[in-house]
């Protein structure tokens, strides 16, 4: 599921601006459609604009019935009725998504006890550790997260240690039913404080299991961030 909301709060229209010679929401389609990893490839979204602009691919596209407040509850409404039993969340601003971090994601459900997982990777650029548009993932040593910021966490308070930082890739993957629990339960007040959605789970104790990957390509949260990713690209 390719969540996909024309009015982002930092770039509005982002998923319509070229990345070349194609949109971004085109490219994080067709990049999805390409790993041949799922049974189906959907985009939902609340624009007839990005409608129109998947189903001229011949993409498969819903349109949300009511407005929300996050990717995983435009999901969860959209799969209500679906027969499935893993969900993939692929943001639509993540246009450099690669088939072998969906396979690490997916494997991670081999577990039984594993609800729910994301992607992380290490960063080292300053710049990139500190901008609040950048979101941080701390775990234990089972890989669970244990908390998301857009702050620097964790704090360097001890100078002689060099702590490693991550950076929470905007991928997700649930089982049906805890994605189902997710959007039954009110908005927390570290999702409300920080916008970050899967603060929701960890505040309500579902555990998120992170899986650790190489840098997939710039993520677009700003005008910035697509600068960038034309130079990726």
């Amino acid at each position: 599921m390719i969540p996909a909301r024309y009015a982002a709060t930092r770039f509005p229209g982002k998923l319509m601006q070229l990345l070349g010679d194609k949109t971004i929401i085109a490219r994080t389609y067709e990049n999805t459609m390409a790993t041949r990893l799922f049974d189906e490839v959907i985009v939902v979204t609340d624009s007839e604009i990005i409608f129109n602009e998947i189903t001229q691919y011949g993409g498969y596209v819903i349109m949300s019935k009511q407005p929300h407040e996050s990717g995983s509850d435009r999901i969860a409404e959209a799969i209500a009725d679906l027969d499935v039993d893993i969900v993939v969340n692929v943001q639509g601003d993540e246009p450099f998504v690669k088939k072998e971090p969906l396979q690490h994601l997916l494997k991670a459900f081999n577990a039984i006890d594993v609800q729910v997982a994301s992607l992380m990777h290490q960063i080292k650029d300053e710049k990139i550790i500190t901008d609040i548009n950048t979101v941080k993932v701390v775990v234990d040593n089972n890989s669970n997260a244990l908390l998301f910021s857009r702050s620097k966490i964790p704090y360097p308070r001890e100078a002689s240690l060099s702590p490693l930082y991550f950076k929470h890739i905007g991928v997700y993957a649930y089982r049906k039913d805890a994605l189902m629990r997710f959007t039954a339960l009110p908005i927390t007040p570290l999702e409300f404080a920080e916008k970050i959605e899967c603060l929701r789970y960890l505040e309500n104790g579902i555990p998120i299991k992170m899986i650790i990957t190489d840098e997939p390509g710039p993520s677009i949260d700003t005008p910035d961030d697509l600068v960038r990713a034309m130079e990726w690209l």
